[in-house]
């Protein structure tokens, strides 16, 4: 299992952003292309490893845990929730102020009520700078995070609470897999 991800992970291409080597890969950028047989063996990768008994929700954070949520809530019969980039302005929003090594922005939740139980689910972590936004956010609206997990781990991130990933990597002047959950 995990033989296509490891496959287009090694061999993506990498673009410079400043000193930070940025790699281009169909489940963290959506591009060249997102290939359906490659995210079906994401997503049922992720239904082995997470704990989805009593779950009540998926939450993905926009853009790239999208497609993977979706996935999920497809194959699991569950509601995805997606965190949004706009801001709707609805009862119980909760603004999440995100910082990572190559970004800041803020994120809404919404959609998410007191006494749900979630998993969350993205492409990538590298510093667990959203994640650790998102926890404060679902703390304050109330939830309880069940289980995540990642496609892609990159670094070391501390967002304080265990976390699952499919693979970890190395980038220097490539992508090298240097850990896989199976």
């Amino acid at each position: 299992m995990l033989e296509r991800l490891i496959a287009s992970l090694e061999t993506c291409p990498l673009v410079k952003r400043g000193e930070y080597n940025y790699f281009i890969h169909p489940i963290t950028d959506g591009v060249p292309e997102v290939d359906p047989h490659l995210l079906r063996e994401v997503c049922m990768a992720m239904i082995k490893v997470l704990d989805l008994d009593g779950v009540d929700r998926i939450l993905a954070a926009e853009a790239m845990g999208i497609p993977i949520g979706a996935v999920l809530a497809l194959a699991t019969d569950l509601p995805m929730n997606i965190v949004r980039k706009r801001e709707y302005r609805i009862p119980g929003e909760v603004a999440v102020h995100q910082a990572t090594g190559y970004s800041k922005g803020q994120l809404f939740l919404n959609g998410v009520k007191r006494g749900d139980r979630v998993v969350i689910v993205d492409d990538v972590i590298s510093t667990g700078g959203t994640t650790r936004a998102l926890l404060w956010a679902l703390d304050k609206a109330g939830a309880e995070v069940q289980d995540i997990c990642f496609v892609i781990k990159r670094g070391s991130a501390d967002i304080g609470r265990p976390y699952k990933t499919l693979v970890s990597v190395e980038v220097t002047d490539r992508v090298r897999v240097v850990d896989r959950i199976f």
